[in-house]
């Protein structure tokens, strides 16, 4: 990811003030496969995570901070992404959000990606991996965390639809309100 600090965003419950760290991830498709990375690390058994990362105070959006990671991870283009899930996680001194879309891969050119950690190898491998988009797929792997592996691989029918389902276009019209007599 490029260097820079996760932008927090505060909440106030009570009289105490709550940072809410948050994150764009993809359950990432391109055909009929899920596109992943593999992490190795020194001493850890290897583990697989999905493309994207923390929103930073550049970011215009979470959507746009998911883009702004599928480029720095894969060096990549989304086609189209859509919100299907949520995971809050308890941090200290307040709590973490991910935001996870569904989304369809256009192209991708590792050779593009811009991520600092990619040059770190004390920080392990990062392998750009696909695997199918199937239940029995991904519980074959560590995928992390263990709630998103359980929303994905209990909802393949269902993302792949979001997906493939095209939207019309809601066309909003303006009509003059006027006074009765």
């Amino acid at each position: 990811m490029v260097q820079g600090k996760a932008a927090p965003v505060r909440s106030r419950r009570g009289a105490s003030s709550v940072d809410h760290r948050r994150s764009a991830r993809a359950i990432l498709l391109h055909s009929d496969e899920l596109v992943l990375i593999k992490r190795t690390r020194p001493g850890r058994e290897p583990y697989w995570v999905t493309v994207g990362g923390g929103v930073e105070n550049e970011d215009a959006s979470i959507e746009d901070a998911l883009h702004r990671g599928v480029f720095e991870e894969l060096g990549g283009k989304l086609s189209r992404a859509e919100l299907v899930y949520l995971i809050t996680d308890s941090l200290a001194g307040g709590a973490g959000v991910q935001h996870i879309f569904a989304a369809r891969l256009e192209r991708m050119d590792t050779k593009a990606r811009t991520g600092t950690e990619f040059d770190k190898p004390e920080q392990g491998e990062y392998e750009v991996v696909r695997i199918p988009f199937t239940a029995e797929a991904i519980r074959q792997i560590k995928l992390m965390p263990p709630e998103l592996a359980e929303f994905a691989a209990g909802n393949v029918e269902a993302i792949t639809a979001v997906l493939d389902t095209q939207i019309a276009s809601v066309r909003v019209t303006q009509t003059a309100i006027r006074p009765t007599e």
